[in-house]
């Protein structure tokens, strides 16, 4: 048997995966005596970093004891749920990390069963416990139950647990005797993780990840499952629809700590890096040149959620962006649909709209605040959820929400959700907080995040996770209060925000510049309130005493992208450039929008 283990990690968001793998790569001794690395190594783009989360799946290796052991580092959050579904294929086991605190969320419910039903061999890790109020036996207790009640095997049944702290470096078995290193959990990788399979005969290996460089251009990575892959092989690309491409391999990389080494062969059971292949696709096989058999294709569930992208028609068009053609818009989400399996464009009847499909709020934000700082500008819709006929029965996609919250403010999280056509099914205590948990329609969720926060004072903690398609559950209240909207083009001033403040909240600050149908803030009542923040005060030569009082003006609200995107109603749009981000009615005279107000009502 060769030595070769491929494990992936996998977990809720925020449970400490990459934490994890940092402290893997430094005990492994990957980086050289004094070597500033930094923390989170695994998140490199800048907007994992910002977030703190892990948006891409990235590969790496080290050497314990003589075996070569790949690591994969998948992303925790439920809407990149299309990367960990590919990128499992390429494991033999996995490492679930649990909070000991906030035990089995629903995101570890859904990469385990992923993992489970692939037939992978589980590692548990309890990990952070160093927190206050942590509960390890409970939480094992609780996978335990999450494992059967997902019918594992026997053998998936029997899996070992090492407890620890990510954060201060040590694993060990009993929780209750700290180490001072992480090596009982690399001790159990080598005695848990079945050694990669060694399979003779033709060659197959199934492209489950992309990298890009600018020298070698697309780079497909993925695990040789059969025979041995060589540089200057001849090979036939097998594409998902079981078309045959004939090509020629360049060159062949292993990964080795961080980086990637070239070779000249790769057998069976290892990941690699393959440059030199044309058009290929994630899920295609690359096969034998004379007898090409393909691989199972990789399933991945469907997309729930779609918003319609179209070009920047505002009065500011162009001024802040590289990109702001309809071809520079269709040529960056197709790229995008290369590399992001779960991801769907569709192109409408007109020739400057496309609807994008995705699994949720964060996924769509995270496309468009990538394209946002290539130096694209485009206008974005509101969020929609897919509705289905399923056996003649209008339905929509349900989600199992999970909030906890501090006893006395949860009577507010359930009215909110019950407002939104939630149905409370578990209330129960954990810890100090009270957990709630309950099935809500896709459509209730979007917005229902910044309300939540706002009730409970910012003490919060949501999570959810695709449940099942079910009957249509009727009309949910939008947004409770107008916008203002304004009336004309130019520089606001300080002056009119004063006379206009007991008219609502704005979202503006004075001396910027706004267009007539741009939305400047909430309006205290239900109906929207067209406005003038371009006026000025009257100047006159003489000084009326008393009358010169000074401007006293409330800050502005300031909306993140996903805020703007679950505040925004289906007669608005969001105007995304490099450098703002602004909400605007889709008709931006006031008697357009009168005319059309009939077409936004049903929505």
């Amino acid at each position: 048997m060769q030595k070769i283990r491929n494990i992936a990690i996998i977990a809720h968001v925020d449970h400490g995966k990459t934490t994890l793998v940092d402290k893997i790569l430094h005990s492994c001794a990957i980086f050289r005596e004094g070597q500033d690395t930094g923390d989170l190594i695994l998140d490199n783009n800048d907007l994992e970093r910002e977030r703190g989360i892990t948006i891409v799946s990235k590969n790496v290796s080290v050497m314990y004891k003589d075996v070569k052991i790949n690591i994969i580092d998948t992303p925790g959050h439920a809407d990149f749920g299309g990367e960990v579904e590919r990128v499992l294929k390429m494991a033999d086991g996995v490492l679930l990390l649990c909070d000991a605190f906030e035990g089995a969320m629903p995101q570890t419910r859904f990469v385990t069963q992923k993992a489970l039903s692939l037939g992978l061999k589980p590692i548990v890790v309890v990990n952070k416990v160093d927190k206050e109020n942590c509960r390890p036996e409970e939480v094992y207790e609780q996978i335990f139950e999450l494992f059967f009640n997902l019918e594992a095997t026997e053998d998936q049944l029997d899996f070992e647990v090492i407890y620890g702290s990510s954060k201060q470096g040590w694993m060990s078995t009993d929780w209750k005797k700290p180490t001072d290193n992480i090596f009982p959990l690399m001790d159990a990788i080598l005695a848990n993780i079945p050694p990669a399979p060694v399979a003779e005969g033709t060659l197959q290996m199934q492209i489950t990840s992309l990298d890009y460089s600018s020298f070698v251009g697309r780079i497909a990575i993925g695990r040789v499952a059969r025979g041995t892959i060589k540089e200057n092989m001849p090979v036939s690309l097998v594409k998902r629809d079981g078309k045959i491409q004939k090509s020629r391999i360049k060159e062949l990389y292993t990964f080795e700590g961080l980086g990637k080494v070239k070779v000249s062969e790769v057998k069976s059971g290892d990941i690699c890096a393959v440059v030199g292949i044309e058009g290929f696709d994630i899920g295609d096989t690359i096969a034998d040149f004379e007898n090409p058999e393909q691989l199972a294709v990789i399933k991945i569930d469907e997309p729930t959620m779609n918003m319609l992208f179209t070009i920047n028609t505002s009065p500011f068009f162009g001024k802040e962006g590289k990109f702001v053609t309809s071809r520079h818009l269709r040529d960056r989400l197709y790229k995008e649909m290369e590399k992001n399996l779960a991801l769907k464009v569709v192109e409408t009847e007109s020739p400057d709209s496309y609807l994008v499909y995705g699994r949720g709020i964060l996924h769509l934000s995270v496309l468009i605040e990538t394209m946002r700082r290539e130096g694209y500008e485009l206008q974005v819709g509101q969020p929609q959820v897919i509705i289905k006929e399923i056996d003649g029965v209008k339905c929509e996609p349900v989600e199992t929400l999970i909030v906890d919250v501090p006893g006395d403010v949860a009577g507010k999280v359930i009215e909110l959700v019950t407002q939104r056509k939630g149905d409370l099914l578990v209330m129960e205590p954990k810890g100090d907080l009270q957990h709630l948990e309950f099935d809500i329609p896709a459509r209730g969720i979007i917005g229902l995040r910044n309300n939540v926060l706002t009730a409970t004072g910012g003490e919060a903690i949501m999570a959810h996770r695709f449940k099942a398609y079910e009957p249509w559950k009727g009309t949910i209240p939008g947004r409770l209060n107008g916008v203002l909207v304004s009336m004309d083009t130019g520089k606001t001033t300080a002056f009119a925000i004063d006379k206009l403040q007991d008219r609502g909240r704005f979202f503006i600050d004075p001396g910027v510049d706004i267009y007539e149908g741009q939305v400047l803030g909430e309006h205290i009542r239900d109906n929207d309130l067209v406005i003038n923040l371009t006026k000025g005060k009257q100047l006159t030569n003489m000084r009326a005493s008393g009358s010169d009082t000074n401007v006293r003006i409330a800050p502005a609200i300031k909306f993140s992208l996903e805020e703007s995107m679950e505040y925004i109603q289906a007669d608005e749009y969001i105007e995304v450039t490099p450098v703002s981000i602004r909400m605007r009615k889709i008709f931006l005279n006031e008697n357009d929008r009168k005319v059309n107000a009939k077409k936004f009502v049903n929505q």
